[in-house]
């Protein structure tokens, strides 16, 4: 994976560190944005995203997700997991400058976000995989965190072999190659008296085929 940090003659630029996931592809990169940037957009997002809580099909049974989102992307973006059809919202001014500052770090394109706000330490994910049809065979997934630091825990799918990182305020984690094909990933509730943290996941989305060009 290639970096084009935005301030790469910067002699405290961020530096990005590989994690040690056998069949994996994880880059982390602590201090991405500033702390003072990062919680400018924690504030700005908390307020002006189209927040929802929406419920999934669990085991084929109704389940409200623990944590609030809300999907934001291209026209041709509509996303579904568990069940769950999302149509994207257009983009904002604030989201496509991190699309952008994304796509230049990862050297990836990214059509979509996926925005999870975590308001306490009752809300959580899942453990899973991004590993629908529509984000492709390898996909590039860029997670930043925004406010409270909460343990991201990777799990191998056939070894079992788990890793635990901090995703910190203003970082970075990057996600290629075989990572979603080997591993799940997911956050934890905690007892513990936590505030509130913003996810935002850019991706690819490949638009739907219609139905009648299969037919061939």
């Amino acid at each position: 994976m290639q970096f084009s940090l935005f301030d790469d003659d910067n002699e405290h630029a961020p530096v990005p560190r590989r994690l040690d996931l056998p069949g994996a592809d994880v880059v982390y990169i602590g201090n991405w944005l500033d702390g003072n940037t990062a919680s400018d957009y924690f504030r700005h997002f908390a307020s002006s995203l189209c927040w929802q809580q929406d419920t999934i099909k669990l085991f084929g049974k109704p389940v409200k997700i623990p944590r609030l989102q809300a999907w934001y992307g291209d026209a041709t973006t509509e996303y579904t997991y568990s069940g769950l059809t999302m149509t994207p919202h257009a983009w904002t001014r604030a989201l496509t400058t991190l699309r952008m500052k994304c796509q230049q770090t990862a050297n990836a394109s990214f059509n979509s976000v996926l925005a999870n706000w975590y308001r306490h330490g009752q809300d959580s994910m899942g453990m899973h995989a991004d590993d629908e049809p529509e984000l492709g065979a390898q996909p590039i997934i860029a997670s930043l965190t925004l406010g409270q630091a909460r343990p991201f825990i990777f799990k191998h799918k056939k070894t079992k072999l788990t890793h635990r990182l901090l995703l910190e305020h203003g970082s970075l984690l990057l996600m290629q190659g075989d990572t979603q094909r080997e591993y799940l990933h997911g956050i934890n509730k905690t007892t513990k008296a936590v505030g509130g943290r913003i996810n935002l996941t850019f991706r690819y989305v490949y638009p739907a085929i219609p139905e009648f060009l299969c037919k061939t």
